[in-house]
């Protein structure tokens, strides 16, 4: 889901850093979109220039510094409560003050996430739905403790991203 995602960023002409632990995971996502944009080209559908654009895009990294920079982060790991809590914690201590925290979650609870954070107003939900280069549609969830300029933010930038925001309960 996270190649998924860092794809239809990428699309939409953002650099994108893909972060993952697993250096094979890394390998593999750039294999996977290196071959579809392989058959987007031999459909017509992307230029060559457009595919090498979007792989040229996506930095991809095991470095947790490297994400020092972002605006946005999107998680999409495992669906535990516990492990997402910790990824949020830990991305708290790399990423800046302004950088806007958002989970992939389908079933957990946003608002307990946010809780366990310092700063929980600048923490959403974004669910794409798989695969999310194709699935339009784009769950936009606040936390309690949401900053409701960062839900307008996201889903204005759900638009640019070509997807269809809605608001979802969490």
């Amino acid at each position: 889901m996270g190649s998924g995602i860092a794809q239809v960023a990428a699309q939409a002409g953002h650099r994108v850093i893909l972060l993952d632990e697993s250096p094979s995971a890394l390998e593999n996502s750039a294999k996977q979109l290196c071959h579809v944009a392989d058959r987007l080209v031999e459909k017509g559908q992307w230029t060559d220039e457009f595919s090498d654009q979007v792989q040229q895009a996506i930095v991809r990294t095991t470095d947790w510094n490297d994400l020092s920079v972002a605006d946005l982060v999107i998680e999409a790991i495992i669906e535990d409560l516990s492990a997402k809590s910790d990824l949020f914690i830990r991305l708290e201590s790399t990423v800046s003050q302004r950088t806007v925290l958002a989970s992939n979650t389908s079933s957990l609870s946003l608002t307990a996430i946010a809780g366990k954070l310092q700063f929980p107003e600048r923490f959403l939900g974004l669910h794409f739905f798989n695969p999310a280069p194709l699935m339009k549609l784009v769950e936009v969830v606040p936390a309690l403790q949401t900053n409701p300029e960062h839900m307008l933010a996201a889903k204005r930038l759900m638009i640019d991203w070509g997807k269809e925001p809605v608001t979802a309960k969490d």
